[in-house]
């Protein structure tokens, strides 16, 4: 990867040589009131063009509906005016309108290596951090697989606040959490070919390599000795073979170990349950959910947070060939159990019951596991909230109020007795999946929950729909793989770490 994030910063001024300044636009008592405009901005502008600045933003279509940026007529610098609704705004707020103003700025003619400065009056430290993600995000650009790469867009941004220790603690908060975001969107967006299992792994290796984690690798054989069934079976068509990514993070002093697992299939043909051609283009996002664990990883082990971390990368192609597994195929899972295969597009499941099986060998008190598991899903809850199942409501709440804290919006789904029913086989000790179409996204939790002990929390959050998203952007997202599940895996970290 050859991509480089912004750099990021904090001042107590507007910097001279800015060349983009954001201020905001909010409502106090149902007026509009520009936010943001220090030092000797308003002057500057006052004498270009005889008039207050908020005036000419507002005479410019300047609005304090979210996200809403305007860009006003230039000076010596360029101001963008983005809306934040009203004045008590959130810190999720703050990311989608700050990135949605970045975007705005980066639309300007000639933009290239621009520095970007972030003037929005803040003080609390979760705002100043909310803001500088906002803008980092909103900054990225995906990787450009040319023989010519542009310039990026935006070279530095800057947010201006009042220098406290806090306030600098919380942009260092900030770089490390939208850099594992951003790292997460590069893996997903990366064409298949150069994103096979193997070179997946390496690349896990790499992004870890100056962090306090340990990881192994394991292979074809070693998958083979130790039993993973159901990686083995779906990586089994794939000349590209499968691979286990175990990583752990274990800072003296944790007192709470969490276990993390994400589906790694760097491409889904279906298998011999083949996808139809309009279907099978997007399928390079169904490792999403793996590179959220790694990047989270990443994250964590970077902000140094007190908690023990053991996490889990299911690594394989699933693609058709003579050597592929089958519908009707029983597979014999890490954990002994085994499974009547009913679909070989539904492989997702397959290897993360492998690896949920092997994490809850480490005795973590709490398994969450992301993947792009099921269309069920996207047809349920749409395209930009992602499901949640647990194994019970305080882990459910749990990571519902961890997805709040880091911006990102999963909606809980029941898993009842009916569907635990519907994975009865009498071949096996379970199928992998339901009897029929309905409640797919559900069976599918009920069978990854299958392969947690009894002991264990379980969380599961199904990502099939905000993985990708493949309209324009919006807020801090970007067309393409979003990093979603990062920033709530991030956040519940740091909660079960205070």
């Amino acid at each position: 990867m050859t991509r480089k994030n912004a750099s990021l910063s904090l001042s107590k001024t507007i910097d001279r040589d800015a060349d983009v300044v954001i201020l905001g636009l909010t409502a106090v008592g149902g007026q509009p009131t520009l936010v943001g405009a220090i030092g000797d901005l308003e002057k500057s502008y006052h004498k270009a063009y005889s008039t207050p600045l908020r005036t000419l933003a507002l005479t410019h279509g300047a609005s304090t509906t979210l996200e809403t940026a305007v860009v006003l007529p230039p000076t010596s610098v360029r101001v963008v005016v983005v809306g934040l609704g009203d004045a008590d705004v959130t810190a999720e707020q703050l990311r989608r309108a700050v990135g949605a103003a970045v975007r705005t700025a980066m639309q300007l003619p000639g933009a290239e290596g621009l520095k970007v400065a972030v003037s929005l009056e803040l003080a609390a430290p979760d705002l100043i951090r909310a803001a500088a993600e906002g803008a980092l995000l909103g900054a990225y650009e995906p990787e450009v697989f040319t023989s010519k790469q542009d310039k990026p867009k935006v070279s530095t941004v800057d947010v201006v606040a009042a220098g406290r220790g806090d306030a600098r603690e919380a942009i260092d908060e900030a770089r490390v959490v939208a850099e594992a975001v951003c790292q997460a969107r590069d893996w997903t967006n990366t064409p298949p070919n150069l994103l096979t299992p193997a070179l997946f792994a390496e690349a896990a290796k790499h992004s870890l390599r100056d962090q306090r984690v340990s990881i192994d690798v394991l292979d074809e054989k070693a998958l083979e000795k130790g039993g993973y069934g159901g990686i083995l079976a779906v990586g089994g068509g794939s000349a590209n073979r499968p691979r286990l990514v175990r990583m752990q993070y274990a800072p003296r002093g944790a007192t709470f170990h969490l276990a993390l697992v994400g589906k790694g299939i760097t491409f889904d043909s279906g298998g011999l349950d083949i996808k139809p051609a309009g279907q099978m283009a997007g399928m390079k996002y169904d490792m999403s959910g793996a590179a959220a664990v790694i990047a989270a990883m990443q994250a964590i082990a970077g902000l140094g947070l007190k908690i023990k971390v053991t996490a889990y990368a299911a690594m394989a192609e699933n693609m058709p060939s003579g050597t592929s597994y089958r519908s009707g195929d029983v597979m014999t899972m890490f954990d002994g159990q085994t499974v009547e295969n009913y679909n070989t597009d539904a492989e997702g499941r397959l290897v993360m019951a492998d690896a949920i099986a092997r994490a809850a060998l480490d005795e973590p008190q709490l398994i969450v596991d992301v993947a792009t598991l099921t269309g069920a899903c996207m047809v349920a809850l749409g395209m930009r909230v992602g499901g949640l199942m647990a194994s019970d409501d305080v882990t459910a709440d749990r990571l519902l109020d961890a997805a709040e804290a880091g911006g990102e919006e999963f909606w809980q789904l029941p898993i009842t007795e009916e569907i635990r029913s519907q994975l009865d086989s009498s071949v096996a000790d379970m199928r992998s999946g339901g009897k029929n179409r309905f409640g797919g996204a559900l069976a599918a939790g009920a069978f990854l929950h299958r392969f947690v002990p009894e002991k264990i929390a379980w969380g599961h959050l199904d990502i099939a729909g905000p993985a990708n998203n493949e309209d324009s952007a919006f807020g801090c997202t970007p067309k393409g793989g979003t990093g979603v599940a990062v920033r709530t895996l991030v956040a519940l970290a740091r909660q079960l770490s205070s």
